[in-house]
């Protein structure tokens, strides 16, 4: 699954550390004045590379700090974290998602942090991690949701490529033409996917996820539900394969099958599709086309936090703060991973390390474009509810409509209760 979705834990074991104690019990000791080691967690192996550079620098400019990698495979982590959590002996400084981080940050888990050394960092990216007024994650990356196409498959066809200037009706009207069931070929994927795809096309149809205040679920807006349909409509259409396509395979292998013409899917797609050498030479990249109001582009960016219980506090912030420096952003765009550094003026050496996929293009809609993923307190809670709802309608078992409506209610029955 791609890493947009790959943030959704059982809301059980989130609602546990709500009752968690919010006790720090750390020291006063500063990142220079003390021999200190502290443990980063990270999920993600592809991201090593850069991890342990940005430490090697971190600790050339602390020599009394020794930072130890802890890589845990996303499937082990949030188990992992919580367990340590509970008992107090959560790493120093850990990877955090804007999903999760409201839970951490009331549970009494992570530290906030210092609003000042965020300044510079995508504004909507860094909103997703404030809690109660305080900023809890500094996120080191962005992820931008975007089009996939395959060249071949639209060669073919005879059909242009898309570019930055489509709209709905382009993307409808070229999976159309580019479906053909005698080679089992579809336009067009479409995978349940919330922050790649159906929340975007719900934002540029007018409509949201959640209200401004996050209280109300926008589930149930005419926008909202328009939105939605432009998904299901594709399946009905047959444009698209039939949901349980994906049940067996992960949409990302099926894309590069070249039985498809089109993907909404993250930038960090970027780096596993240049490893494919044949993959590489016939996909490309455009910002998501625009819909009836406009073009919603919902980012994300993984951050650090601080434990609140670290017994170097100060070694720890330093050097979660020194990951979004200038120095280590830079680091981190020229090792050419799966996300883009956040910080401005260090992301180029990321987009030549994909030369011939357009992916300037893509970040720069979401600088204008770019809004924050939405969230709330229980947001696993409401979100285990909107898939399992949602999976009804892309199976065009019950209207779009009625499950949307549906969704709605159940989502503010929670959200009343946060």
């Amino acid at each position: 699954m791609e890493k947009h979705v790959r943030t959704r834990r059982p809301a059980i074991a989130l609602l546990a550390l709500a009752l968690m104690a919010a006790g720090c019990g750390s020291s006063t000791q500063s990142a220079g004045s003390e021999n200190a080691t502290i443990s980063y967690a990270i999920w993600d192996k592809n991201d090593q590379a850069s991890a342990e550079k940005i430490i090697a620098a971190f600790q050339q400019a602390n020599p009394k700090v020794t930072v130890k990698l802890e890589i845990t495979p996303w499937a082990q982590y949030w188990t992992k974290l919580q367990t340590a959590a509970s008992g107090g002996t959560a790493p120093d400084v850990f990877w955090m998602n804007s999903l999760n981080v409201r839970m951490y940050a009331k549970g009494g888990v992570i530290a906030p942090l210092d609003e000042s050394k965020a300044d510079g960092l995508p504004t909507a990216v860094v909103d997703g991690y404030r809690y109660d007024g305080k900023l809890y994650g500094l996120p080191h990356n962005v992820n931008v949701p975007a089009l996939w196409y395959d060249k071949k498959v639209f060669d073919s066809a005879g059909v242009k490529y898309p570019t930055a200037d489509w709209t709905w009706a382009d993307v409808q009207s070229a999976a159309k033409k580019l479906t053909d069931p005698a080679k089992g070929q579809y336009g067009i994927m479409a995978p349940m996917w919330d922050q790649a795809a159906f929340y975007n096309t719900m934002l540029q149809a007018g409509g949201r996820v959640l209200s401004p205040d996050g209280k109300k679920s926008g589930f149930d807006e005419p926008g909202s539900i328009q939105g939605l349909e432009f998904w299901t409509n594709l399946i009905k259409e047959k444009s698209a394969p039939a949901a349980e396509v994906y049940n067996d395979t992960d949409p990302i292998q099926l894309f590069q099958s070249g039985k498809y013409g089109m993907q909404y899917g993250g930038s960090w797609l970027a780096s596993t599709y240049w490893n494919n050498p044949e993959i590489r030479e016939r996909v490309d990249v455009v910002p998501l086309p625009k819909g009836p109001q406009g073009r919603g582009v919902v980012v994300i960016g993984t951050a650090n936090a601080v434990s609140a219980k670290s017994e170097h506090p100060e070694a720890s912030k330093a050097f979660a703060e020194f990951v979004v420096s200038q120095q280590a952003q830079q680091i981190l765009s020229d090792s050419g991973g799966g996300a883009v550094s956040g910080r401005e003026g260090t992301q180029e050496s990321w987009f030549k390390a994909f030369p011939t996929f357009h992916l300037k293009e893509v970040f720069d809609v979401a600088a204008s474009d770019g809004v924050p993923y939405p969230v709330s307190l229980n947001t696993a809670q409401w979100q285990d509810a909107q898939q399992k709802l949602l999976a009804e309608a892309w199976a065009g078992r019950r209207p779009t409509a009625d499950v949307a409506k549906e969704i709605a209610a159940r989502m503010n029955e929670i959200l009343a209760k946060e």
